[in-house]
């Protein structure tokens, strides 16, 4: 299946944490006017909850993602922990 070039640059919120090298988790994704699920990928451990920022596409609705932070947070004073 090709990359799903719609959902890079989406955030979201793991469903199932990542185990890094291990193994895939879970994260929903607003996108499309809806939310979609994919597999998620990261190069380290991500906890359930985690606030994550989708960064490529690897086909066959998998995903590579990284923490995230939401910059606008840090101004506001609210917590950065929350997916936006």
């Amino acid at each position: 299946m090709a990359p799903d070039e719609a959902v890079i640059g989406c955030t979201g919120e793991l469903v199932i944490g990542t185990r890094g090298s291990a193994g895939p988790g879970e994260v929903l994704v607003r996108i499309r006017g809806g939310s979609e699920t994919f597999l998620a990928w990261s190069d380290e451990p991500l906890p359930h909850g985690a606030a994550v920022l989708v960064i490529e596409s690897r086909g066959s609705r998998q995903v590579d993602v990284i923490k995230w932070a939401d910059p606008l947070d840090a101004l506001t004073g609210e917590d950065a922990g929350s997916a936006g």
